[in-house]
């Protein structure tokens, strides 16, 4: 084996690990939430200013279950094992809102063949302003079967497991309605709608001016990153900060050589 070959089996051992732990805390926490909020979270003036922090960092978990997912879809959570981002992925989108992997898996490379055209399932369906992007994007990906799905989880819940019907609400519809609205506007809209600075290449999409925080709180730097992932889908989310920085120093790297020439 080459020495390039075995960095490169490195690399992406590495890459596995890391995406696979990350993957597994956010997964953790999220049930955290969702089991003691659901099943066990009593009611009082006291608990009430808790449960609005755990609703806020649920949603941004929520958030968190889709981008895995979708380095899921891309092959970047765990490289070379198809099968591990196909579980992942499935049991993620699961968790979250009852989605469907199999059916978002070919819509989402939809987009990416297709990004910002009348064949991206993502871009607007003739109205760009913000609720009529949305709404177009809620009938894209929210299914009749998603909503029996989540209407059986809720009742086998409260008639079963005896859960209170305002629990499943708060701490598992309200975050997965929250993690939508992030989802859209901060990893679709903000990147993807026109604006007086255009589009940089054929992708059409920008990275929204966020620091590396602010990038991360909003979308798991789906929006701050956004075009770095267009360029670079392999790369998972915690990574494209990195990307970012080496596509810039390779950019530089050219341009010093020109200059040199």
């Amino acid at each position: 084996m080459s020495v390039a070959a075995h960095r490169a089996g490195q690399a992406v051992g590495r890459q596995t690990v890391i995406g696979v732990s990350l993957s597994a805390a956010i997964v953790a926490a999220w049930l955290t939430i969702h089991i003691v909020g659901i099943f066990y979270w009593r009611w009082s003036p006291a608990t009430v200013p808790i449960a609005v922090l755990a609703v806020i960092v649920q949603t941004w978990l929520s958030t968190g279950l889709f981008i895995v997912a979708h380095d899921s879809m891309h092959g970047a959570l765990a490289p070379r094992h198809p099968r591990l981002n196909r579980a992942i992925g499935t049991t993620c989108l699961s968790l979250y809102a009852c989605l469907s992997y199999a059916a978002l898996l070919p819509r989402h490379h939809l987009h990416h063949r297709s990004s910002g055209g009348a064949g991206d399932p993502d871009f607007h369906g003739g109205d760009p302003r913000l609720l009529g992007w949305f709404m177009q994007f809620f009938r894209t990906y929210y299914t009749h079967g998603q909503i029996a799905r989540i209407t059986l989880v809720a009742l086998v819940y409260t008639l079963v497991l005896d859960a209170p019907l305002f629990n499943i609400v708060v701490f598992w519809a309200v975050p997965a309605l929250g993690a939508v609205a992030q989802l859209f506007v901060f990893g679709t809209w903000m990147p993807h709608h026109e604006r007086a600075e255009p589009f940089a290449d054929r992708h059409r999409a920008h990275s929204v001016n966020v620091g590396p925080a602010l990038s991360l709180l909003t979308c798991f730097h789906f929006g701050g990153y956004h075009h770095e992932h267009h360029l670079s889908p392999g790369t998972p989310w915690w990574g494209l900060p990195a990307r970012r920085r080496a596509m810039a120093a390779a950019c530089a790297e050219r341009a010093s050589a020109a200059d040199r020439t």
